[in-house]
């Protein structure tokens, strides 16, 4: 079963906690951003055009554009978690942000009606930045396992010899949960390469909080025209900055031993892409578009750290062949202290495909259709940047995102009703689960508003966002496959205001 794929690795890979499939998703799946406008129908204007929103969809949308337009986008999100250990009771749990989620500026130039010069009509430069990525999240979860689920039997199939455990802990220099487990008092060295565990007595509690922040925001600068008002084509350059941090706490508390395994990533790095788009106007009422953009390569550096320890009651003791006591332990603690590591990461092009229908002074309705296969994001090594990850290997990381993920079909669709100065919106997003095969279904769901103002060089508009979506993820990985799953069931609902002028 695939279930277990893409586990919450952060901080428990094997080899200097390298970078994960998890990883690669992360930064690969994205959500639709803009102007309270564009969010209002569900992010579907790659056909639209005349919006901000354009800037980081499709340029060719620019070259709608009849004034120079200026426009800032606060936005509040509240999200909430359920999540719950193999199906146990469910523990909730929520998260605030404020943010900015669009800023425009579009400066246009038309020719007037008269002047048939050139068929070129119009052409609009745009500078903007959007927010396409929110990781704000906090989950917890406390249930029982079995001995043969628990964090113990994962220690007792070590991914390491004793010679590699017994050389970390002489040095002092831990990189693997094996080794902390030894720093820590949790696992003894035994001949033939094998680990024994310590005893433990009573039923197994597991306990788990993470809190996630950060996000992806998209600097665009973007240029749109028009020939003969019939076709519109743009080009735009992307620089994308990414952040995104994680504090994890895992606990596995028994009637004698409590177990305290705490996780923290940073990661922080800037990539850059570039798009073209197309319009066209079939009908006076029909727009179709397309936009391709080509994949983001990103330069990332994660800070890293990892801490474990034990707390024993009643202490353990360390007897000499005569039986004598001649150490008492308590507990333990091994930490990894502050480690940083940096890398490249190259995430999936992404297609697209609009039609916009006209309905005259009553609105419009508006769909897209986009294509992405997230088997494509590759790691390199980013030897220039930092000599300790010269040569490092990421053939076999890259073979498993290939083999773990596929192509999906994102759906956006929206549409927005006109009564003199104000606008009506509604809008619905389906963006596709990228495993390849599964056990659940991680497909995310989105519903959204809105309602807007419009005067004559003044628009206000507002918008709702509700996003729905499921993430199922286990601790850590034993042999037989059968560790502890943990499914999270979460919702965050933004509200976005636009505040824009024309001149």
């Amino acid at each position: 079963m695939k279930y277990w794929l893409g586990l919450a690795l952060m901080g428990w890979a094997s080899h200097a906690f390298a970078q994960s499939e998890l990883d690669a998703l992360r930064y690969s799946q994205l959500q639709f951003g803009g102007g309270a406008r564009t969010l209002g129908i569900g992010g579907a204007n790659v056909a639209l055009g005349a919006d901000a929103g354009n800037l980081s969809s499709n340029p060719a949308g620019l070259g709608l554009f009849q004034r120079s337009e200026v426009s800032f986008t606060p936005g509040f999100g509240v999200g909430n978690t359920n999540s719950s250990l193999q199906g146990s009771g469910s523990l909730t749990d929520s998260r605030n942000s404020l943010h900015i989620g669009n800023v425009g500026l579009i400066f246009t130039n038309r020719r007037p009606d008269s002047d048939n010069t050139s068929d070129w009509r119009a052409g609009s430069f745009g500078i903007g930045v959007t927010r396409i990525n929110d990781f704000n999240q906090n989950s917890v979860y406390s249930g029982t396992v079995g001995e043969q689920q628990s964090l113990f039997q994962r220690l007792r199939e070590p991914r390491l010899t004793n010679q590699e455990i017994d050389d970390q802990y002489a040095d002092n220099a831990y990189v693997d949960l094996d080794a902390l487990a030894y720093g820590a008092y949790l696992n003894n060295l035994d001949g033939g390469n094998q680990v024994s565990t310590i005893s433990r007595n009573g039923p197994i509690t597991q306990r788990e909080s993470t809190l996630n922040t950060g996000s992806q925001s998209q600097y665009d600068f973007a240029y749109g025209a028009s020939y003969r008002d019939k076709l519109y084509i743009g080009g735009a350059i992307g620089v994308v900055g990414a952040r995104y941090e994680m504090t994890r706490d895992f606990y596995e508390t028994t009637s004698d031993v409590d177990v305290h395994l705490r996780d923290y990533l940073q990661t922080r790095g800037t990539g850059f892409n570039a798009r073209i788009g197309a319009i066209y106007r079939a009908t006076d009422n029909v727009r179709l578009g397309a936009s391709v953009q080509t994949p983001t390569w990103y330069r990332l550096t994660d800070t890293y750290s990892t801490q474990l320890s034990s707390t024993f009651t009643p202490p353990r003791y360390i007897r000499n062949d005569a039986g004598q006591i001649i150490q008492t332990i308590n507990g333990g603690d091994a930490q990894t202290g502050s480690q940083q590591f940096s890398y490249n990461l190259t995430t999936p092009f992404r297609a697209n495909g609009g039609i916009a229908v006209l309905l005259g002074k009553y609105g419009f309705l508006t769909g897209d259709v986009e294509y992405v296969d997230y088997s494509q994001p590759r790691f390199r090594d980013n030897a220039t940047a930092n000599g300790t990850t010269a040569g490092y290997d990421y053939s076999s990381t890259n073979q498993y995102i290939s083999d773990l993920y596929r192509s999906t079909v994102n759906l956006r669709f929206g549409g927005e009703a006109r009564y003199e100065a104000f606008r009506f919106r509604l809008g619905y997003a389906r963006y596709g689960d990228p495993y390849r095969a599964n056990d659940f279904d991680r497909t995310q769901t989105y519903y959204t508003v809105g309602l807007g103002l419009r005067q004559q060089n003044f628009f206000l508009d507002v918008a709702g966002v509700y996003k729905s979506a499921n993430t199922y993820y286990s601790p850590y990985v034993l042999n037989a496959g059968d560790q502890p799953v943990v499914s999270i069931d979460a919702n965050r609902f933004t509200t976005s205001l636009t505040i824009g002028t024309t001149f």
